[in-house]
Formats: structure tokens, sequence, C-alpha cells
């Protein structure tokens, strides 16, 4: 065991002064022979013809401990370049010295001189590409300290000043040495900051990607497919839950106003930054990547068909990512939005897009579950989107149905196929997005007596009562909102099968007399609402907020018949039959249900697929 005591502790003391002595002596006596003229150039002959590299130890020595003013910066670089040829992996040391020089806050001759050597030596001698470019790529790494340069994602003027020399030397060494891109690439992806670092810090290297894909747009689908993996990271490691969680604890802390006064004059009240450092991240992130896809997308008015068909290739690239990266994510959060607002753009993204998604759930050679999370981004998008016209919403609709009775007759054809969900999960999600569809868009639905026959040809009857039973593998509130709607408006009578799957719950019980787990889709509705504050501009025009629909069936119907049938009547009074049709306002809002019918309160509005409860 060492221990310490007085004469160490002061050993070590005046050890470390002569070591200080020792370098600002071999600093000044480098300094002192660059006046003499014997700077990089007489150091690299005399190691040339003498084979002595003592000289380019002291001066790479110099060049990596000394303060160097401007005026030696200069004055190196220009000497270096003149030696050029000759800096072979001999001179290893001494160039990458060269290369890492801090060049920042320097003069205009200093960076130029800097600029100049970088992209000589690396055009001269590619050896030195894998140590000259991630020094180029760390300055997209900002300081601790630098967190007030960046504001919502946009840099301070002289941040900026700085990042686009960087970008500029790199696209001078792309230009020149195209085969470097895999180095570029691969240092991006090294060097990406950890998802639990400072926000400004991941905020400054998707600044940068993204700026790079600007300039060089032959590398765009491997830098976007970087970008979306990694806040994908960001996005799975920022729960819905427990950015709203935090969202509620800041409003409870907020004092409330007694009176409020409206001033015709205030200007609009700004997004305040979310508290969860991780979706703080994520949010500007997203914006940043929102602009960029608004600036990519967006048709000019005297565009021409070069741009056109780089737009549509772009897109193209953007499709195979989704398909590559976001679709195959268990249950993301905001990364999805990325596509929502592209389809905004253009409808002919919208339908792209569309198409894509119905040949995935199509197609019999697919995974039944990637088949299932395609049939949930089709429904959710269709839901969603305000853009979408209701044209393409019913043509959607007529697809999903006619699949959906395909299937019906080809398992009556064939006879003795299972009617387990496994076995039947893509034929259940497809059945549960008509249903959500119908419930979800029941306002334009049911505008006009037009769109309400073809609801009725859809044969929403049939499906519902099949040998499958759909309702019960579909979420409660889906399969009660939607049997609100279709009573409503006589496309459907669902609630016996309700009624059914109801009491096959209660009574189901193995041999341990233990209740058995409940079988449900793994259902998401990937484009529930979008809680980033910031970035939440880009999606709240276009984005559909839920709304009940007048008719919407109301629980009072499903609880007094099932309370009747505990207590013995078997069958409905005729006053319930005149009732069918009462407006929601008549009747008993569910909110007002006595405490013996808390079971059936279960199966009315929740908010999990965007309904609301009242």
């Amino acid at each position: 065991m060492f221990t310490y005591d007085r004469k160490t502790v002061t050993t070590t003391r005046f050890g470390h002064v002569h070591r200080e002595i020792a370098k600002k002596a071999a600093v000044a006596k480098v300094r002192c022979s660059m006046s003499e003229g014997k700077g990089v150039v007489e150091s690299v002959r005399v190691a040339l013809e003498e084979n002595d590299f003592h000289l380019i130890k002291e001066i790479t020595s110099f060049i990596n401990i000394g303060d160097l003013s401007d005026e030696e910066i200069v004055t190196i670089m220009r000497d270096a370049r003149k030696v050029l040829h000759s800096l072979t992996l001999d001179f290893y040391g001494l160039v990458n010295a060269l290369l890492s020089v801090k060049w920042k806050n320097r003069s205009l001759d200093a960076i130029q001189a800097y600029s100049e050597f970088t992209v000589d030596i690396l055009v001269a001698r590619n050896a030195y590409i894998t140590d000259g470019i991630p020094n180029l790529i760390l300055n997209w790494i900002p300081r601790y300290k630098e967190s007030g340069d960046w504001t919502n994602g946009s840099p301070s003027k002289r941040v900026h000043t700085d990042l686009r020399t960087v970008h500029g030397l790199l696209n001078r060494i792309l230009a020149a040495v195209p085969m470097s891109f895999d180095v570029v690439i691969d240092t991006i992806t090294a060097k990406f900051p950890y998802f639990k670092k400072p926000p400004h810090f991941t905020i400054c290297y998707v600044y940068n990607i993204l700026w790079l894909m600007k300039s060089e747009p032959l590398y765009e689908e491997l830098l976007l497919q970087l970008v979306i993996n990694k806040l994908l990271i960001l996005d799975v490691n920022a729960p819905r839950e427990k950015i709203e969680e935090l969202r509620e604890e800041v409003d409870e802390d907020e004092p409330e106003e007694i009176f409020q006064m409206d001033d015709v004059n205030t200007s609009p009240k700004q997004a305040q930054p979310l508290d969860h450092p991780i979706g703080h991240t994520l949010d500007i992130c997203l914006l940043q990547l929102f602009k960029f896809l608004d600036d990519k997308f967006r048709p000019l008015l005297n565009s021409d068909d070069d741009q056109r068909v780089s737009k549509n290739r772009f897109f193209k690239i953007l499709i195979q990512i989704f398909d590559d990266i976001i679709l195959p994510s268990h249950d993301p959060h905001h990364v999805q939005f990325v596509i929502f607002h592209v389809c905004s753009i253009r409808p002919a993204y919208e339908k792209a897009f569309l198409s894509f998604l119905w040949l995935k759930v199509q197609n019999p050679n697919g995974f039944p579950v990637m088949r299932h999370v395609a049939v949930c981004y089709l429904a959710s998008y269709l839901a969603r989107a305000k853009f979408v016209p209701l044209s393409t919403i019913t043509y959607y609709l007529q697809k999903l149905s006619n699949w959906a009775n395909t299937y019906i007759n080809d398992s009556d054809e064939f006879g003795g196929k299972s009617c387990s969900l496994k076995a039947n999960i893509v034929f259940f999600s497809v059945c549960q997005a008509l249903f959500y569809l119908i419930a979800f868009r029941a306002r334009d639905l049911t505008r006009n007596a037009k769109i309400l026959k073809l609801l009725s040809s859809l044969q929403l009857t049939r499906l519902a009562m099949c040998h499958f039973n759909p309702l019960r593998y579909c979420l409660p509130t889906v399969a009660i909102a939607f049997a609100g709607v279709a009573r409503a408006h006589q496309l459907a009578y669902c609630y016996t099968v309700l009624e059914r799957n109801a009491r096959r719950k209660m009574s189901t019980f193995d041999g341990d007399e233990e209740l058995k787990p409940d079988e449900r889709l793994d259902t998401f509705f990937p484009f529930d609402p979008y809680i980033l504050p910031i970035s939440g501009e880009y999606i709240e025009p276009n984005y559909l907020v839920y709304k009940v629909h007048d008719l919407n069936e109301t629980a009072e119907f499903l609880a007094n018949k099932t309370m009747r049938q505990k207590r013995g009547h078997g069958e409905m009074d005729e006053e319930d039959d005149d009732n069918d049709f009462i407006p929601v306002e008549k009747r008993q809002k569910l909110s007002e249900l006595s405490n013996s019918e808390r079971f059936e309160k279960q199966y009315y509005y929740g908010t999990s697929p965007g309904f609301n409860q009242y």
C-alpha cells in the first residue's frame, strides 16, 4: 500500500513546477528558431536528409502545447503547405497537430490559412482523411457554456459563422475526394451526442446534419436515416405519459387568475419549452426537421421539371425510411408525424402514402404483425388528417369493408377456420379500423343521405355479427362508439353482441377460478394528439381533434338493458323500441349513471383512441 507523506506531496508539487518550466523553455526555443527561419520547412528538411526528427518533435510539441498567436498560425500553415508533398505518414504527429489547431475566434487570415492547409493535405494525402474529417465534425459539438447561443434550434451569428467555415471545408473535401463520405458518415454516426446530454448538444448536431443534407443532396438518404434513427431514441425515452405528468404539475403550481381581461393588443402566447429535458430536445430537433422538410417539399412558383423530380425522389426516400425504421418501431409517440406533415404539403404525397399502407395491408406474404401496424397507421391517419378529402375516406372505407367481407366469404367456403386472435389478427385489425373511422369521422360521414347510403352498403351488420366476432377483440371505446353511431343511423345493431361479449368476459374462469386475461388487439393509434409545444405549430393546423357526434349513443341504453336482464327481464320493452333514436341531449349522461351501473361505464367513451369521456 502506497502512502503519501509531506515529502511526497512536496516532490510532486516541485515536479509539476519543473514540468511547466520545461514546457515554457521548449516553447521559447521553438519561437526563437522560427524567428531565425528554422520553422516547419527546415525541420522537415533535416528529417528527410539527416533522418533526424528531433526538430519535428519540438515543433509538434510547440503546436500542441503552445498558445499560438494568429501570426504564428499563419506562418506555420503557410510553411507546411510549402512542404506538403513531403508530409508522408512519417510526419503523422506533425500533421495531426496541424489539423487539431484551435482556429475558432481567430482572425480571418488565420482561419483562411488553416482552411487552405486542411483541404490541401487531405486531398494530396488521403491517408490523413481519417484524422482530418473527425477534427472538423467535432466542431459541430458545442461546449457546455454555449447553450445560450442556441434559441429554438437557431445558432447565434458568431456560431453560424464558425459552422459555415466547417461546412465549406467539408464541401471542398467531398468535391475533391468523393469516397471520403464513408469517413464522414461513420464519423457523424460515432460522434452523435448521447441522448441524455444537454439539449443544445443534440440540437446543434442535428442542425449541422440537416445543413450538410442541403449542401450535399447526393447523401440525403443516409443522413436522413441517421437523423430519424436518433430521434426515435429520443422519442422512446420521452414517453407521452411522463411529459403530460410534468405538464400537469406545472399547471397546478401556476396561480389561477381570478379575472381574465381580454386585450385585443395582446400578442399570441408563445409556446413554453417542456420541463422534460429529453422531450425538449426532441421538440426542437423535430422543429428543425419540419423546417427542413417544409423548404424541401413546398412547391415553388417557377419550379422546373428537375426540381419536381428531386422532390419526388426525396419523398420516395422518406417513404423507404418510414418502411425500414418507423413502421417496425414499437409505439413511437411523435417521430411518425414527420410523414404526417409532409403529406399535408401536397395531395399527391398523401395518396402515395395511403397507397403504400394499403399495399402493406393486402400483401398476404407480409408478416401479420406488420400488416396489423399498417392498418393502425392507415386508420389513425385518415381519422386525424384534416386535409384528407371525404372522398378518400369513403374510398378506403369501401376497401376495408370489401377486404373484410371477402375474408369472411373465404372462411365460409373453406370452413373450419380458427377464430382466434393470433390466426386472424389482420382481419380483426381491419374491422377495428373500419369501426374506428366511422365512429371518429361520424360528423362528416353522416352529413348527407348519399354518404349514409354508401355506409349502408358496407355490410356492417354482417361484419359485427359474423362468427369471428370482431367486436370482442376491439378496444371497448371503439366498439361502443361505433355501436352508438351505427344504431343512431340504422347502419347496424351491435348491442346484443357487446352484451354477449360482456357476459362471456364475466363468466370466463379457469380451473383455479382465476379470471383469464381478456384477449384484445395490441392496438395503438400512431397519430394520437401531438403534445410537443414548439414543433406543434407545424402539426396543429392540419390536425383534427375529436368532437362528440350529436347522435352518439350514450351508455344508458346498454346499462338499462343489462340491468333488466340481471333482474330477470329476458326481452326489451316496447317503450325501448320506440326510443331507439332519441337525441343524445334527452338521454341520461354517462356521468349520471348510478353506482350499480359502473360496470357498464367501462364500455363507453374513453380517451385512448381519441374519444372524449363525458
